[in-house]
């Protein structure tokens, strides 16, 4: 789709339980400043009053009139049907509310509702990391192409999109690509979530170093590159155990869907801490009963972030295979392979170019 040339406007929404910022893209980039309304989250009336103050807002400053709306919002929620469900810091929302119809009602045009991490990972196949990579790979000479992605944001939760061949997995029940509730390695009882968040890092920091003092994940990266006082090897594990117990779970998600993974959200800042033991977990094996070994994932996994990995994984096996009875050649990669990456747009970007797209290939459809 070329995204870049298309004249439709979709106003957008960055929905927060502290506040509401509106704004409208077309061509794939932001074409109004940016607007913000306090939710008002706790009142229903109010908090619908702002969501319509805030895009007739927009309406009004845009050239064209709007196609769509589209944007994310925490579920749970039925995103089909457009209705939030009961949401902790939206109390005025219990039961359910029809917001995406309430819009429609209002505005006359498609409204589409998804989550964050969906959205993050749509952007990123249709506008980021995905068709980066792809280049990369043709200057290099490789046949070798990818049309699935993962994504996934690291930050306050473990939030995960999947994109197949263009289309968004949405799912049934609207919960495609929620990797956050997978079984934790490190405590078989909890959700992976658990290990695989900032309060993680924070968790195992104090549980190593003794430190009682309440550190930011950024503070304990600055530890854990001696930048900042601290114990350096209990920064450096706390890392490093959230890399090996995200590891185990994409690993599991990424043997379905079979593409990129790249990562995003405010935890990818500490890449170079997280990778190494995340791509070292998903290139892991696992135990048959008669002793065997196989791969946690059938597929060898590359840090993209790494030089050498990167040069390795665009290389990787092509050869010229004959047609039997021809003088014809074929290209053929041989070397099954998948790459983690971080965001090369930036989370918030990605997932309002997310919004963008999804509302552009539902509208063509």
């Amino acid at each position: 789709m070329d995204y870049k040339n298309d004249k439709r406007v979709i106003l957008t929404l960055d929905a927060g339980g502290t506040n509401f910022v509106f704004s409208a893209m077309r061509g794939g980039r932001e074409i109004v400043e940016a607007y913000t309304l306090p939710s008002m989250a706790a009142s229903l009336g109010d908090c619908l009053n702002q969501l319509v103050k805030g895009f007739e807002h927009i309406k009004e400053q845009v050239p064209a009139a709007p196609s769509a709306i589209s944007f994310a919002f925490p579920g749970p929620a039925d995103y089909k049907k457009g209705i939030i469900g009961d949401l902790p810091n939206f109390p005025s929302f219990r039961g359910g509310i029809a917001l995406g119809p309430f819009l429609e009602r209002k505005f006359g045009v498609p409204v589409f509702i998804n989550n964050d991490g969906s959205l993050f990972a749509y952007g990123e196949a249709m506008g980021g990391a995905l068709p980066e990579v792809n280049r990369l790979l043709r200057q290099a000479g490789s046949p070798k192409r990818f049309s699935h992605l993962l994504g996934i944001t690291l930050g306050t939760g473990f939030g995960a999109g999947v994109v197949i061949n263009g289309e968004l997995l949405l799912g049934d029940n609207g919960m495609g690509g929620d990797i956050w509730c997978f079984r934790n390695k490190k405590y078989p009882e909890c959700i992976a979530e658990e290990s695989v968040a900032i309060r993680a890092v924070k968790r195992v920091y104090k549980e190593l170093s003794g430190d009682a003092a309440d550190l930011t994940p950024k503070d304990i990266s600055e530890i854990a590159e001696g930048k900042r006082p601290g114990d350096m090897e209990a920064a450096r594990h706390s890392f490093a155990e959230l890399g090996e117990m995200a590891g185990d779970a994409i690993a599991m998600a990424d043997t379905i869907v079979d593409g990129l993974v790249v990562i995003g959200g405010g935890m990818a800042h500490s890449s170079d801490l997280i990778f190494p033991s995340l791509v070292d977990e998903m290139n892991s094996k696992l135990k048959m009963m008669n002793g065997e070994q196989v791969g946690h994932t059938q597929m060898k996994v590359y840090n993209l972030e790494d030089p050498a990995q990167l040069a390795e994984f665009l290389k990787g096996g092509a050869v010229k295979v004959a047609v039997p009875g021809t003088n014809e050649q074929i290209d053929y990669d041989p070397l099954k392979r998948v790459g983690v990456l971080r965001t090369r747009i930036g989370a918030s970007s990605a997932i309002s170019l997310g919004a963008y797209m999804f509302a552009l290939n539902e509208l063509d459809k």
